[in-house]
């Protein structure tokens, strides 16, 4: 299998810890690509039409994408439990969750990397920081038992996402009034998947 990724990505990194957790890390040929939504990777539009990351090419099947059913797919290919059937809408609804926070993060970004300064709007970056600090506040009130719970793919999105926050908007101090979050992310920081795959660039 072949995996096309930038180490910057956070939802590659929610891969590639899955790879790591899994035990898949050796079946997977990384391909690094550098690509925007404003430029596409042509071997990456080849395995998805919709040009983003990432992508997972198969030799027994079509390419699939999107980091949540490349997710899917591994665990079931290592029948790794991740996906429990016992709290499975609770895992998927925090999978979620932290990948929502993800996107408004990633925007935030996209606007002060892909606009022109004199274009970037202001409020909507705020708008999208509310997003992701509505979300913080719900990981913070309502999903800590989960969090303190057997591990799932809930975990590794929530932990990714925080990760990309401290890597591409620390100044933010999202752990300000959310010291269960913090406490649980500090702990689960250290954990060797996530330390492998600590984002660059």
């Amino acid at each position: 299998m072949q995996l096309f990724f930038s180490p910057a990505s956070p939802f590659v990194r929610k891969v590639c810890v899955t790879l790591h957790e899994t035990d898949q890390l050796q079946d997977v040929e990384q391909i690094n690509v550098h690509t925007t939504p404003m430029a596409t990777d042509s071997a990456l539009m080849a395995a998805n039409p919709i040009g983003k990351i990432p992508a997972l090419t198969r030799p027994d099947g079509p390419a699939i994408y999107d980091s949540r059913v490349i997710c899917r797919f591994l665990d079931a290919r290592a029948k790794a439990g991740l996906y429990p059937d016992a709290r499975i809408w609770e895992t998927l609804t925090l999978e979620a969750a932290a990948d929502g926070i993800t996107e408004a993060a990633l925007a935030m970004v996209y606007e002060y990397r892909l606009r022109p300064a004199e274009k970037v709007s202001e409020d909507w970056v705020e708008s999208q920081w509310t997003k992701v600090e509505r979300g913080l506040d719900a990981l913070n009130t309502r999903w800590m038992s989960h969090l303190y719970g057997p591990m799932d793919m809930g975990h590794i999105a929530v932990g990714c996402a925080l990760g990309y926050i401290d890597f591409r908007l620390g100044a933010r101090n999202w752990r300000a009034g959310r010291d269960g979050l913090a406490a649980w992310e500090k702990v689960f920081a250290q954990r060797p998947s996530m330390v492998a795959t600590m984002p660059v660039g």
